[in-house]
């Protein structure tokens, strides 16, 4: 009897094991789905402000269009929130406050001052309008918005406002002091993909807001028990292993450029989103760091930090949708971000990616 029972856990603790590797189809959970499928367009994009005087603005006139045709519900941005940069400066202690203050968050003082809101306030306003926005809204309703998405943090959204007000409407009122007028109209003469595309796209369709989905708690250094010691060498060992790729991504991306310097733009696009110049620009990238035999691990724990990163913005993007099934989405992202959000994205339950090739036609 004991011999029995020995051989049947025996055989329990294999069948066990087996069934814990044994591969789950996640693919087939979504087949008798009900309701509609949201459609999610992953556009690959270049910063467009390290380009700016190559291109004529103008010159985005097709790309637009063909985003247009494609009306989306949703548009997400490669912009930290203000909600996650108010909760960084409150841990001074685990991320790099000044860092972020210089590179990602926007800075609310100016619009808190106007409005009166801190940016929990602001975020909490923010919710409460959006929740009971009208089809039509009034001049004034658009730019008490724009002030309250500033004192959130989220000046895109402040732009798309603007942007859907009328030359007179353009004016100080409603939240909206001066300073802030001045704000917006910088804000809109930028030659960033942000500006140029989002905002002017989300404008065009009436959507009230882009929604910022970038994510950098994950790619942080300083909260990782001094592991990065020494910046320098870290930095150095991570060129160190692009330089042994050579030029491989100039050569990959030289094509586009080319288009985008000649106001081709829907070629600049196609080419950035290529599959075999997006494997390129991968492998010269992380396959050359995960390479590297670095003795401090500096390549693996780089691209670590870019897959967190990837996988907290891929999440961010599927809270946009959750609740609006059928939502079509379009999210304009760094090229070098698109072959993580078109996999991940891919896995969600009930999405489809869109195949952006076909969309740039």
């Amino acid at each position: 009897m004991k011999r029995f029972l020995l051989v049947a856990g025996l055989l329990l603790g294999l069948a066990g094991t087996t069934m814990a590797h044994s591969p789950v189809d996640l693919d087939v959970i979504d087949a008798d789905m009900a309701g509609a499928r949201t459609q999610v367009l992953v556009l690959g994009t270049y910063h467009l402000a390290e380009h700016a005087g190559a291109f004529d603005p103008a010159s985005l006139e097709p790309l637009l269009q063909r985003l247009e045709a494609f009306a989306p519900d949703v548009i997400t941005i490669e912009q930290v929130p203000g909600e996650q940069c108010d909760m960084v400066m409150r841990h001074p202690q685990v991320y790099s406050v000044d860092d972020w203050k210089a590179r990602w968050c926007f800075d609310t003082a100016p619009a808190r001052a106007a409005t009166g809101l801190d940016l929990p306030a602001a975020i909490a306003r923010m919710h409460a309008m959006l929740g009971d926005w009208p089809q039509h809204p009034t001049p004034a309703q658009r730019r008490e918005l724009a002030a309250v998405f500033l004192a959130a943090g989220d000046p895109s959204s402040a732009l798309v406002q603007w942007l859907q007000l009328d030359a007179d409407g353009r004016r100080a009122g409603d939240g909206l002091d001066q300073a802030l007028v001045d704000l917006l109209g910088e804000r809109a003469r930028r030659s960033g993909e942000v500006t140029l595309i989002a905002a002017r796209l989300a404008s065009r369709l009436g959507l009230a807001r882009l929604h910022p989905v970038d994510d950098h708690t994950g790619d942080d250094h300083s909260g990782d028990d001094g592991f990065i010691a020494d910046g320098q060498a870290y930095g150095a060992a991570i060129q160190a292993a692009w330089d042994t790729r050579g030029s491989a991504v100039a050569d990959a991306m030289a094509p586009g450029l080319a288009a985008l310097r000649r106001g081709d733009m829907l070629e600049a696009y196609r080419h950035i989103n290529a599959p075999a110049v997006l494997q390129t620009k991968v492998e010269a990238d992380f396959g050359a760091n995960l390479a590297h035999p670095s003795p401090e691990g500096y390549g693996r724990f780089y691209v670590g930090g870019w897959e967190i990163r990837n996988l907290r913005m891929v999440a961010n993007i599927g809270k946009t949708f959750r609740g609006r099934p059928g939502a079509r989405v379009l999210t304009i992202v760094g090229g070098m971000h698109k072959p993580w959000f078109d996999t991940w994205l891919g896995q969600m339950q009930g999405v489809d990616i869109v195949n952006v090739q076909e969309v740039l036609r």
